[in-house]
């Protein structure tokens, strides 16, 4: 009776292991790896774009290196009073009309900005609703000890990030051009310095700025998750597998 007992429980584990690793190795959980790599794509795209534009230093710098003063005509304190007021009017909790302290703006103008925040706004939303079906995936997986959808999730969020990070060092201007060309479908981006001067503290450095700091966060989230996967896979193989390494699902 004992021996029975063993062997029906060895039996239970193979069958329960096998269960596993069946359902894992499965075509529809690679879908589903790779769609939640896709949902941890925006959840970075959307949180590094909030850094990026809330995160006011990173314009702040802009100021002195690139002669905005000099560009502009204004004082470094009206230069950061009406960026603050165009960051102000972008956040998706700010209801009211865009106004410069100091600038003019025309009609076009305007409406370019109101067109940007919404853009903005589409994206902190497409971010967060996609941090939700995140947090649920992983909860899922980690609660079922599977492992290999960290190292999915990082390789599919990171391959944008190494496209266009790759572009922008190559031609940063052309991406640049056909980012507003496919977002917007007028040409109101193009300013007139004369009608709408606070492109003379809006340099193309800035947004490269932006871009860089939206991209690296993007890939130190990837970055992140491929070390744990990593770490987790190690932790695996010192515990020893109880099916053979070549058709054991952490390897």
């Amino acid at each position: 009776m004992i021996m029975n007992t063993d062997n029906n429980r060895e039996n239970n584990t193979e069958n329960n292991n096998m269960a596993v690793l069946s359902y894992d190795n499965s075509d529809a959980f690679r879908v589903m790896d790779i769609l939640l790599g896709v949902f941890f794509f925006f959840t970075l795209l959307g949180l590094g774009l909030g850094i990026a534009i809330n995160f006011k230093p990173i314009y702040y710098s802009c100021i002195d290196k690139y002669g905005l003063e000099e560009a502009s005509g204004l004082s470094r304190e009206e230069i950061i009073e009406n960026y603050d007021a165009l960051i102000d009017y972008c956040s998706p909790f700010h209801f009211g009309e865009l106004a410069f302290p100091t600038l003019k703006a025309s009609v076009s103008g305007l409406s370019h900005f109101a067109e940007a925040k919404r853009l903005m706004v589409a994206f902190y939303i497409i971010g967060f609703v996609s941090a939700i079906f995140t947090v649920l995936g992983f909860i899922t997986r980690i609660r079922n000890k599977q492992i290999r959808f960290y190292r999915v999730c990082s390789i599919t969020s990171i391959a944008i990030p190494m496209l266009l990070g790759g572009i922008c060092i190559i031609d940063f201007d052309w991406l640049f051009v056909i980012f507003h060309k496919i977002a917007f479908n007028n040409d109101d981006w193009l300013f007139n310095p004369a009608t709408d001067p606070v492109i003379t503290i809006l340099p193309e450095e800035f947004f490269m700025r932006c871009l860089i700091t939206i991209l690296l966060t993007i890939i130190i989230g990837a970055v992140t998750l491929f070390v744990i996967y990593m770490c987790k896979k190690r932790k695996k193989r010192k515990e020893g597998s109880p099916l053979p390494k070549q058709m054991n699902f952490y390897y």
